[in-house]
């Protein structure tokens, strides 16, 4: 085993995508990972998105880097196997509701009874205490109360919940950075993650906008607040780029393309705000020229110009862009079960210890007599489990 976080111990306790997600990236980077399944009820991310043969793809990425293992935790047997395996390990990632593992006899207490140093993340939709902690959620009531949702859409439509697990996949980046601060710590503590908060972090000013100004942001489409132009047009061949002006001298550069240098001197173009207040006409001199234009026309342009754009890809673009290419995006990774199979590579690069995928998801409770047999297991015991359904 490799990387740099060889020697940490992750027992990755949690269901569907967020609490999974987070181990899966601290598994990238050479975490031993222990996924903890219940023996008749997989992880319930085994049964989203295309399968192929009845062997589920996502869960090859979700699920990578991990070794796989059956428990039944609300039994007494299960629950002390479970205790067994935190004496030894260093992260426990669980996303059950408040009060789930404590009736089970595996609340942070128990945990660090047995092990004072563990660092226990608890993943939830609402947190581990106020008026919602009881109830059912998932990411998308994140994406909806956080105000994502709200700002998302045309104007005059409704508002708009994203096709993916976005709060999902952002709370899974702050449980990752949680765990390695906890860990950093060198005490054992517990983390308190409610899935609706991250994301609302990274909405930007709105809270203090409203608070200093009373200011509600409105839906705007593709357009952007804060800049313009700020959208996706349509070429002469029927595809779409986004075009962005976040910075002035980009914004300078579009315009002079675009045939509207007479704007740039206008007062109101000098901040990204002002400009988005015109963005009916900068919209309207931008789509024209592009609407008259092939894409790689329209591409190489903006190149030259050095103005900011990019082709609207779906995964087919993704797969082909030279750019991916180059930094490795996507690797092919050798799986027992689909022979070789793409998926996304690690999140980041390092020089000195990088990340690797080392397998694809395994199959449910494929590691469970290798992991049980390191706690003193045997293979009587295990053969009795089975028979009992703990395992």
């Amino acid at each position: 085993m490799s990387g740099p976080l060889a020697g940490i111990r992750v027992l990755d306790v949690s269901t569907l995508f967020a609490g999974p997600l987070a181990a899966t990236f601290l598994g990238d980077f050479g975490a031993d990972v222990i996924k903890v399944e219940h023996p008749r009820r997989p992880d319930a991310a085994r049964g989203h998105g295309p399968a192929k043969d009845g062997v589920n793809l996502w869960w090859k990425t979700l699920g990578r880097n991990k070794k796989t293992v059956t428990l039944d935790l609300g039994k007494p047997e299960g629950a002390r196997l479970l205790l067994a395996l935190a004496a030894e390990a260093d992260v426990l990632i669980e996303n059950f509701r408040p009060g789930t593992l404590e009736r089970w006899g595996v609340g942070p207490a128990e945990l660090h009874s047995t092990n004072p140093r563990l660092v226990v993340a608890r993943v939830t939709a609402f947190g581990q205490f106020g008026p919602y902690s009881s109830r059912p959620g998932f990411g998308s009531l994140a994406e909806a109360m956080s105000g994502f949702a709200a700002l998302t859409g045309e104007p005059d439509g409704p508002p708009t919940l994203p096709p993916f697990g976005l709060a999902d996949g952002i709370a899974a980046l702050a449980t990752a950075y949680a765990v390695m601060v906890g860990l950093r710590t060198g005490v054992g503590q517990v983390i308190d993650m409610a899935i609706i908060e991250p994301i609302l972090m990274l909405l930007g000013g709105q809270i203090t906008a409203y608070d200093q100004l009373g200011h509600v942001q409105p839906r705007t489409g593709n357009r952007s607040v804060n800049n313009a132009p700020r959208n996706v047009y349509r070429t002469a061949d029927g595809d779409w780029v986004a075009v962005s002006t976040s910075s002035q001298s980009i914004a300078e550069r579009v315009l002079r393309l675009v045939g509207r240098p007479d704007v740039v001197d206008e007062p109101w173009f000098a901040t990204g705000h002002q400009r988005a207040q015109h963005a009916d006409e900068l919209d309207a001199a931008v789509s024209s020229w592009i609407a008259a234009r092939s894409t790689d026309e329209v591409v190489a342009e903006f190149e030259k110009a050095q103005a900011a754009i990019s082709r609207v890809y779906d995964v087919r673009g993704v797969l082909s862009d030279p750019q991916y290419r180059a930094l490795g995006t996507v690797q092919t990774v050798d799986d027992d079960e689909l022979g070789p199979v793409k998926m996304q590579n690690v999140l980041f690069r390092m020089s000195e210890t990088p990340g690797a995928i080392r397998w694809a998801g395994r199959p449910h409770g494929a590691d469970t007599d290798e992991v049980l047999a390191k706690v003193g297991v045997t293979r009587e015991q295990l053969a009795a489990l089975r028979e009992a359904g703990i395992v």
